[in-house]
């Protein structure tokens, strides 16, 4: 078949915008493959890394191959720790920015993972027929799962159950100290020792381990031997039945039962351990009779604990090509398929014309990009005309692109999970916003989701027909109190601020019944402020609170709007609770202006003052007028 046949085969796609290319890049070699729909990798080769001077070079290798095949989207797993945009390499003399690859390579996304987190991604999705067993145990279900995976490196990894899928563990595991469990093994450590003032399990778990293994048992038998590559030693050991070569492999796979039992522990790991990397699969059923699984099990008081736990060998080929292409379809779906209009998408997909199930695959599977982009680029990724994407949004009861769109990011809207991203001292300026962004974006939607609308009814009751309206807050939050005085003060409601702890109790004394304190503050604790709270209560005044829920602010209020964002404020420079408080001002505004009351008020001061007065609704951004 000619090569531009298998690259029309190959845009002939379940996905809607074209197949998506996925690479698995170790220290030695590099695994391609362009994935056609869910499961299903094609055009699968395997690049030596040596043959080229950086990734990008090695990446237009392989595609120079499919010039023809339309790209939009890639996922790369690598065999090194992945924070931010940057990555250097610590195995290879590569180091590289995921944005400038992908712009190189006109890729419109472009993810990195660490190769063991996109294995420990595969792990759920794998069929009995891709594992081998070794000795007893059952998995449990819904249960933590970890992998190790001797190869020119020992990774180490693991995946959680949550509500939404599953959480993959970014672990430097392979780095802990190496445990001896025997004499043997104590002498084997003293050998590398020589070399290495801290010998990690990495070290000797690992095919440059096996070869330290190797050394270091000869010497101890008091036997001359050439050094000898991994490859050889299991090639010795297995085919030529070497009694040297079969010591070393077995020390090798009770020393990797021990690291296995160790991480088991650790996690909990009832659903299973896995068994991954380049050197264990090519030690076949003989794996199954080596030391392995005794070891895994000698634990002392924990071997009944560790008998439950299975233990499994990969033999799937190039499983991590399954992990990385879930952790790229999550990406592009923005883990949000679970809401009611997507589900309605699916269910009449197969009563659309064949062009309108293009643009409805678009939806299903990179729900955000049809959110955001316009109707010609979303023509354009799915292959079909404009009209066609009107006739889609027509097919499903919408009167066009703009009414779908509405109805689509509410749907949406109440799918995004809930997540908080540690920013790093590595991060680069675009991830490090990214992550502002989006944790303050997600803590937005869970506050959203738990507001008090009772509490907000009685606090907009309070404030529409307050004589006066007093804020008190210190710090941080002083910048809320000036923005919300700004604003009462432009509906003609008499407004102060108050931030200096020796004014708030002597203005409080002053306030009246029928005047409104609102205080603000992250913690509810801070003596001054409760002490003028107090004294606005004894006046008459009522008060609504800020703050956190529990706090004793909260306690003192008439009102409170609850503010329970985690910030330590002592420690650190609250920036999101800030946010939220804010977000409350403006719920107030916005019901305040629509007070039927005020809006009496508004119509008599207009007309008594002439073209000079404003109409109060017309402030209000959200409001249409």
């Amino acid at each position: 078949m000619k090569q531009a046949e298998v690259d029309q085969k190959l845009n002939r796609t379940a996905f809607a915008d074209g197949p998506r290319l996925l690479a698995d890049i170790g220290a030695t070699h590099a695994r391609f493959a362009l994935q056609t729909a869910p499961g299903d990798f094609r055009a699968v080769r395997v690049l030596k890394c040596d043959d080229y001077p950086d990734i990008v070079a090695m990446l237009r290798s392989y595609l120079a191959d499919h010039a023809g095949v339309n790209l939009n989207h890639a996922a790369l797993a690598v065999a090194n720790p992945v924070s931010g945009d940057y990555i250097r390499m610590t195995n290879r003399d590569w180091e590289f920015s995921t944005d400038e690859v992908r712009r190189a390579l006109g890729l419109h996304t472009l993810l990195v993972v660490n190769d063991f987190t996109a294995l420990a991604m595969s792990l759920p999705g794998l069929k009995p027929a891709d594992l081998m067993q070794v000795g007893g145990g059952k998995p449990a279900s819904n249960s933590v799962i970890g992998v190790l995976g001797p190869g020119t490196g020992l990774g180490v990894s693991g995946v959680i159950p949550t509500v939404d899928g599953f959480v993959t563990l970014g672990s430097e595991g392979g780095h802990t100290n190496f445990a001896p469990a025997d004499e043997r093994e104590y002498a084997i450590l003293q050998y590398a020792w020589q070399t290495w003032s801290h010998v990690s399990t990495e070290r000797l778990i690992s095919g440059p381990g096996m070869e330290i293994i190797y050394r270091a048992i000869a010497k101890r038998n008091g036997r001359q031997v050439r050094d000898l590559t991994s490859q050889e030693i299991i090639s010795g050991a297995l085919t030529d039945k070497d009694p040297l070569c079969l010591e070393v492999l077995e020390c090798f796979c009770a020393m990797l039962g021990g690291a296995t039992a160790n991480l088991a522990v650790t996690l909990g790991a009832f659903g299973g351990m896995f068994i991954g990397g380049g050197i264990v699969p090519r030690l076949g059923d003989w794996f199954t009779t080596s030391p392995f699984r005794a070891r895994f099990e000698a634990k002392g008081r924990f071997t009944s604990y560790l008998a439950e736990i299975p233990t499994y060998v990969i033999t799937t080929p190039n499983p991590a090509f399954y992990g990385v292409a879930t952790i790229l379809s999550e990406h592009l779906r923005g883990r949000s398929g679970a809401n009611t209009l997507m589900e309605r998408v699916q269910h009449l997909q197969h009563e659309l014309t064949p062009a309108e199930q293009r643009v409805a695959q678009l939806v299903l599977e990179q729900p955000r990009l049809v959110l955001n982009e316009p109707i010609a680029d979303i023509a354009r990724l799915a292959e079909v005309s404009q009209p066609t994407v009107i006739r889609f949004c027509r097919s499903l009861g919408f009167l066009g692109l703009a009414d779908f769109k509405l109805k689509f990011a509410s749907s949406l809207t109440g799918a995004i999970p809930v997540r908080h991203s540690q920013v790093r001292v590595s991060d680069s300026t675009h991830d490090l916003s990214a992550k502002v962004i989006d944790n303050t974006v997600s803590a937005i939607l869970k506050f959203r989701d738990q507001l008090d609308v009772r509490s907000l009814d009685k606090a907009i009751a309070l404030v529409a027909k307050a004589k006066r309206v007093e804020f008190y807050a210190m710090g941080n939050s002083r910048v809320v109190a000036l923005d919300g005085q700004h604003k009462f003060f432009r509906f003609r409601i008499p407004t102060s601020a108050y931030g200096d702890s020796h004014l708030l109790t002597l203005a409080a004394e002053l306030l009246k019944p029928g005047d409104v304190v609102i205080a603000i503050s992250n913690s509810g604790k801070l003596p001054d402020l409760l002490a003028a709270v107090d004294a606005a209560r004894a006046a008459g005044a009522d008060v609504i609170a800020i703050t956190s829920s529990n706090s004793p602010l909260a306690k003192k209020a008439s009102v409170c709007l609850t503010v329970d964002h985690t910030e330590d404020s002592t420690t650190f420079l609250s920036m999101i609770s800030r946010i939220l408080q804010l977000l409350l001002i403006d719920i107030l505004s916005v019901g305040i202006s629509l007070d039927a009351q005020n809006s009496r008020l508004v119509v008599e001061h207009k007309a008594g003052t002439g073209d000079a007065a404003e109409n109060r609704r017309l402030m209000i951004s959200h409001l249409d007028g």
